[in-house]
């Protein structure tokens, strides 16, 4: 299979994995919700080899997840699970629970019941100290911070009435109704920003 490809993902990926090996330092089971092309995972998971990186998405998107896989292994990579953040149960392995969780540009893709469902279930299931690292746009004080997030706003609206890039201070008010405390705001490249916070 012709792996998929995201030049968004290339674009990030060093300056989340210069997040992430701070953030994950004391973890030891991540799980990314939606793996999307599967970019992320296998450029992850060989700079934090201390972890085991547990991909997961829809079941569509596996196989090109495994195609990255396949070009790209690392022994603490792992095939991704089936995770819908609509109807699943949160995911449960023989290595136990997980004590991190990443996800990236998926706030502003989903509609914000299932933002909720999503930080209602880590705030459920990752045990106490745990670490949840978002990576995407956000607005603050309700007001883009540049005009091309705004474009993209538009955009995504226009594709789906639902979606839209998130207001900081409500994802973080959302964070502490389910147990999570902000520990930093990482400005990123191209208007974005990685949120790291932890179950306190």
């Amino acid at each position: 299979m012709t792996r998929p490809f995201a030049q968004s993902c290339e674009n990030n990926q060093a300056p989340i994995a210069k997040v992430l090996q701070t953030a994950f330092a004391h973890s030891r089971h991540v799980l990314e919700v939606g793996s999307g092309t599967g970019q992320h995972g296998v450029y992850f998971a060989p700079r934090l080899p201390h972890v085991v990186w547990q991909t997961s998405e829809l079941p569509e998107h596996h196989a090109g997840i495994a195609a990255w896989h396949a070009h790209l292994p690392a022994p603490n990579l792992r095939t991704p699970l089936h995770f819908d953040v609509r109807t699943s149960a949160w995911p449960q392995t023989a290595q136990g629970v997980f004590d991190a969780v990443f996800t990236s540009n998926t706030l502003h893709i989903v509609g914000w019941p299932l933002v909720q469902r999503l930080f209602a279930l880590a705030g459920a299931y990752v045990p106490q100290g745990g670490v949840f690292v978002v990576y995407g746009s956000f607005n603050y004080g309700g007001t883009f911070t540049s005009a091309s997030n705004q474009a993209f706003d538009a955009w995504l609206r226009a594709r789906d009435a639902a979606s839209g890039i998130r207001d900081f201070e409500a994802v973080v008010q959302l964070a502490q109704q389910h147990g999570w405390s902000l520990q930093h705001d990482h400005p990123m490249p191209a208007n974005n920003r990685s949120l790291v916070f932890q179950k306190t």
